[in-house]
């Protein structure tokens, strides 16, 4: 058998991802007949509704532009009686709470235009109640044609009763969420055209819905031939938790959300477990020093081909997780280090929605809150630094696309600093997640600088130079960064 041929989309190294939560980002006002929302800006709820849409959206595309994003990633925009939309009810229709159809094919046109790509996130393992065939099963039992759509253990189904537990598949054995039988040739050929249908209308990619529970290489690998087909550059991304070779091995996917890659960033950046409650024993996030953090990069490198490597969705947080201003406890000097690991690393970056202004929050329902677009109570100083650090990474394109190598590694303070290189440029990193003060020489003939070379930090840092073989003259206090490139004449 002749090895697959590993191909990714050829934007993705160079997007800048804004994950969306579609109620909680930005209400229009133009989706009429809604009367029972929760107040802006009350604390989020798990049932509850705020009445964002993609109108919405679509009119705050100037401040996701002008933050530099250039791809979204939106969680599910499917008809559905959740919140969060992954209980979908019709595969086939936008959900009219969004703004329907319509404002799916406004938004996706006006984003084209700027040069931006969307995602939508497809959930193929199970579906919700209000699904038509489940529905079907549901009025008609085993008579139904959808029998073998589902599988069942006895009749009548326990759909609705609090006292005992769903008597067929259901994800996570919730009775709302009944799994789909996969391995039915009717299900496979819906799943399948439903990706080829949007891809089709003009998104960009699919961000699935924890694949790993439907445990059939060929059934992906048939999705992949599908959305392949309607468009090369379409982008597909796993949520996956941990390593994805399985998948990612050309014939699936082309990332997968780098959770593990995540970790090891906050690892390091925070330099602490985060706050007891907010720690899950199976996605621990242990503190790492710079031996520890570089180790763990190394080996993060050499996982996957380097066309994988460039096009994983690396992620500081999601709808899934506390938020990142939670997780470092409010510190906001090791939220800034840990953006810019994130802007400088190889990968597409994903901001969740908020995190660039400082919004703070717990496990769900804390971290789905409603986007404060009242200014005041943002944190201007952080959004102005994750808008400098995109400016940069769109600026400079070893950023983008170079190599990593190993500078310099602290063995007593946490700092450590890699090169970024391709086509004969070079920057340079360097992070001191320490609380003390770093002032030690890096080794400058690893950069490919010659001696005499000047240097400027583009975080605003000073000055520097290659003398003898090191970098001299560059000063980098406690929990903070820079970013070295040769200065201009």
């Amino acid at each position: 058998m002749s090895k697959t041929t590993i191909s990714t989309p050829d934007w993705i190294p160079d997007a800048v991802f804004y994950q969306i939560f579609p109620d909680r980002f930005a209400r229009s006002g133009r989706v009429a007949g809604l009367t029972n929302l929760e107040p802006w800006d009350s604390p989020p709820t798990r049932h509850g509704f705020k009445g964002g849409d993609l109108w919405g959206v679509l009119d705050r595309l100037d401040y996701l532009q002008d933050l530099g994003v250039n791809a979204l990633y939106f969680c599910p925009v499917f008809q559905s009686a959740a919140n969060h939309r992954y209980h979908t009810h019709d595969y086939y229709r936008v959900d009219p709470l969004l703004g329907g159809d319509a404002a799916l094919r406004a938004l996706l046109d006006a984003a084209h235009v700027r040069g931006m790509h969307i995602i939508l996130d497809g959930v193929f393992n199970h579906t919700g109640r209000g699904f038509y065939p489940f529905n079907h099963l549901l009025e008609t039992g085993p008579a139904s044609p959808y029998l073998d759509w589902f599988t069942v253990f006895k009749f009548p189904l326990r759909a609705y009763s609090r006292k005992k537990p769903p008597n067929y598949a259901a994800w996570s054995n919730l009775r709302e969420l009944p799994k789909l039988n996969t391995a039915n040739p009717a299900v496979r050929a819906f799943l399948l055209d439903v990706a080829r249908y949007w891809v089709e209308f003009g998104i960009d990619g699919w961000r699935l819905d924890v694949p790993n529970e439907i445990d059939d290489d060929e059934f992906w690998r048939e999705f992949r031939q599908v959305v392949k087909e309607a468009n090369p550059q379409a982008y597909i991304v796993g949520e996956i938790w941990d390593e994805g070779q399985r998948w990612l091995q050309g014939d699936q996917f082309d990332a997968i959300m780098n959770y593990v890659w995540a970790r090891a960033v906050l690892g390091f950046a925070l330099g602490r477990k985060p706050p007891k409650k907010l720690r899950k024993p199976d996605r621990e996030i242990k503190p790492l020093d710079a031996n520890g953090f570089a180790a763990e990069m190394e080996r993060l490198l050499e996982l996957h081909s380097p066309e994988i490597t460039y096009a994983q969705l690396n992620l500081l947080g999601s709808h899934d997780t506390p938020r990142l201003l939670s997780v470092a406890r409010g510190e906001i000097d090791r939220v800034k280090l840990a953006l810019l690991l994130q802007m400088t690393a190889p990968g597409a970056p994903c901001i969740y929605y908020g995190d660039e202004i400082g919004m703070s929050g717990g496990p769900d329902p804390d971290c789905r809150a409603a986007f404060p677009w009242d200014e005041e109570q943002w944190d201007q100083s952080l959004r102005d630094d994750v808008r400098r650090l995109i400016a940069l990474r769109h600026e400079l394109v070893p950023l983008r696309r170079g190599d990593w190598t190993h500078i310099h590694i602290s063995h007593k303070q946490k700092a450590y600093a890699f090169a970024r290189r391709y086509a004969g440029e070079t920057a340079l990193v360097v992070v001191n997640a320490d609380e003390r003060k770093f002032q030690r020489w890096l080794l400058g003939h690893k950069t490919g600088w010659a001696d005499g070379t000047p240097l400027v930090d583009r975080l605003g840092g000073g000055a520097a130079q290659v003398t003898d073989g090191r970098i001299t003259g560059l000063r980098v206090p406690p929990l903070s960064g820079a970013i070295l490139t040769p200065a201009t004449p």
